[in-house]
């Protein structure tokens, strides 16, 4: 059956990820997305170009940015980032590993227009930390978990189901438990250092640049960050206007697939009908029962 094009979607996007950088202290060596690591850097994006397009971005219509990478918090300009998105009237959401938190962050955190989202893996220290690759990392994002919960911080959980038999399940129930509120369940992308074949868009839910849009760390647009091998223009060079308005972004959002549908409504491992957040960004659905995998990884 041919599926025909979805009519191009020329609005600016209402949620913008912005990936600032590649560096994180964990490896993931079987999911990152970004391959992402200790080894990595920021891109070449300067402080002042995400400045400039953080502005634009509340100029053009943009409601939320999500800062991610690697690890946001390990941006040396995070901080300075953050209050220009608040500055300039937009809502944050700061996707973050929760290993280590300064405690100026826990500040930043607790801003009113501020959200957390982070990534959990099972409810044992052996399991997470074989998707992680970091020993110690368990009990440390665990904490902050909780340390978040204490602090009122609107807070998300993802899943992704990364092995045969890895306790999901049971990590969503802990989850539950200790009072998260959000709590969805993936499974890996073909994507990043989960790619095992071309990444294509089928690997995707089918709500790219549907309202939502990812920067990455050289200024290339693309419709989320599982979907950065379809390339739609630079803000660095052109500016998100342009980018947006372009030919490049409306073939894009064109040619995508419909949304997938999972059993009981989608239920994406990122931000989509998000409570507490209530963000617009998806990432793809989880299935039940699967389909043959294809492997990739939402942060």
């Amino acid at each position: 059956m041919t599926i025909a094009p979805q009519s191009p979607t020329l609005a600016p996007p209402a949620f913008l990820e912005l990936e600032i950088t590649g560096k994180c202290q964990l490896t993931c060596p079987s999911l990152c997305y970004a391959k992402a690591g200790p080894t990595e850097g920021h891109g070449s994006m300067t402080a002042a170009d995400w400045k400039t397009l953080i502005s634009e971005a509340a100029a053009i219509g943009v409601r939320t940015v999500q800062f991610i990478g690697g690890e946001p918090t390990l941006h040396p300009e995070f901080t300075a980032l953050v209050h220009r998105a608040l500055g300039v009237g937009l809502n944050v959401q700061v996707y973050s590993n929760l290993y280590r938190v300064k405690l100026d962050h826990w500040t930043l955190f607790s801003h009113p227009r501020v959200s957390l989202a982070t990534s959990y893996y099972s409810d044992t220290a052996e399991e997470h930390e074989r998707v992680t690759g970091r020993k110690d990392s368990h009990a440390a994002t665990r904490s902050n978990i909780v340390q978040a919960l204490k602090r009122g911080i609107p807070l998300q959980v993802g899943i992704v189901e990364v092995f045969d038999g890895q306790r999901t399940a049971e990590a969503r129930d802990e989850l539950l438990a200790l009072g998260v509120r959000t709590v969805n369940v993936d499974r890996v992308r073909s994507v990043g250092r989960g790619e095992v074949h071309v990444p294509s868009t089928s690997d995707l839910c089918g709500r790219c640049a549907d309202g939502r849009a990812a920067v990455m760390t050289d200024g290339t647009v693309t419709p989320c960050v599982l979907g950065r091998f379809l390339n739609t223009g630079n803000a660095k060079t052109d500016g998100l206007a342009a980018v947006f308005g372009g030919q490049q972004w409306a073939d894009t959002a064109a040619s995508k697939p419909p949304p997938f549908v999972a059993t009981g409504g989608c239920t994406p491992a990122d931000s989509n009908d998000c409570d507490p957040a209530q963000t617009p960004a998806c990432d793809p659905a989880y299935y039940a029962p699967h389909p043959t995998p294809s492997f990739g990884e939402p942060a």
